[in-house]
């Protein structure tokens, strides 16, 4: 496994992380739960990625319960929480990122996850309801509670995220340190320029999610619908609609007959991409079935074959290389 600084910070990420994102407390088991968390802590992996929001509270509640059985040095894993949508309720006051729900969600975040404190705590939307200033100010107020080491955004615009630097440097504040941002072949904007200032100017990290566009690069759906996947949630149906296009279908073919003459999976030549970003920090993994999984976590060792030839003809496929503007 390799560790990379989140961005600027002190701490060491693993390149591969675990998300639960429709899998824990919802796609599958408890017990296919802790064997996925056994077998990405055993290859190296130290990140472990969850919100309040995934599967309503309850896939932190499971992945609280096989952190307390695992026992694992406290020390040798990250563990990370997103709020805004809430967990069960939805009532005003139980969603958003006002300074009421930020430290209220966290503690009931600590509870379900059964931790004393979080490594990493997202802002997992803005929210046009509540000043910039006021979640900054409540960010700041938890590090220094010693409930969260660490802070950042989820999807937010680089204009966004720059008014959090900059309001937290006016007042000696803690600044944001990271961004989940979806990144894959098919989603490259932000990583690749909307975000380039933010990376130069502050040291920016990224968690990136959705590596292979749902399921899309891993070419399963090229000669068939198949019904156990994540575009049949109802959940991300918007993304569906979005990804799941002729046109994108077609890129994938071509990107297959790349993957064959490297003789790897279309799979990990997606990933690989992603790790081949120098601004990416970790590269989350989904996963529901064990060996999907173990595959996955190979996908470091493909980096090397991406030179700046098959890159080239991976742009040439995509033909959606953002315009680069110097900076």
């Amino acid at each position: 496994m390799e560790y990379r600084r989140l961005g600027k910070s002190g701490l060491q990420v693993s390149a591969l992380s675990l998300g639960s994102w429709l899998t824990f407390g919802n796609q599958i088991e408890d017990k296919v739960a802790e064997e996925l968390m056994d077998i990405a802590y055993e290859s190296g992996v130290n990140f472990f990625d969850n919100a309040e929001g995934y599967a309503g509270g309850k896939s932190e509640i499971v992945m609280g319960k096989i952190l307390k059985k695992k026992n694992w040095d406290r020390s040798s894993y990250i563990v990370s929480s997103k709020i805004y949508f809430g967990a069960e309720e939805k009532k005003p006051n139980m969603i958003g990122l006002s300074r009421k729900h930020l430290f209220e969600g966290t503690n009931n975040a600590l509870k379900r996850l059964q931790l004393d404190h979080l490594d990493l705590l997202y802002c997992h939307r803005p929210d046009q309801n509540t000043p910039i200033e006021e979640t900054v100010w409540a960010m700041h107020q938890l590090v220094m509670q010693g409930k969260i080491l660490y802070w950042g955004t989820s999807e937010w615009s680089a204009s966004e995220i720059m008014q959090a630097f900059y309001f937290a440097e006016k007042n000696h504040l803690v600044p944001p340190s990271m961004e989940q941002p979806q990144y894959n072949m098919f989603w490259r904007e932000k990583m690749e320029k909307e975000f380039l200032l933010l990376f130069r100017d502050f040291g920016l990290g990224t968690t990136i999610w959705s590596p292979l566009a749902s399921g899309l690069l891993s070419g399963k759906y090229n000669n068939a619908n198949p019904k156990d996947t994540r575009f049949n949630m109802e959940s991300i149906a918007w993304l569906k609609d979005r990804l799941l296009v002729e046109a994108n279908l077609k890129k994938v073919d071509r990107l297959k007959e790349i993957s064959d003459k490297l003789n790897i999976s279309l799979v990990k030549l997606a990933l690989g991409w992603c790790l081949k970003n120098p601004n990416v920090s970790t590269v989350i993994l989904g996963a529901s079935k064990t060996a999907q999984l173990k595959e996955n976590l190979t996908a470091l060792e493909v980096v090397p074959l991406l030179d700046e030839k098959i890159m080239a003809k991976l742009d040439s496929i995509l033909a959606n290389k953002p315009e680069f503007i110097e900076v």
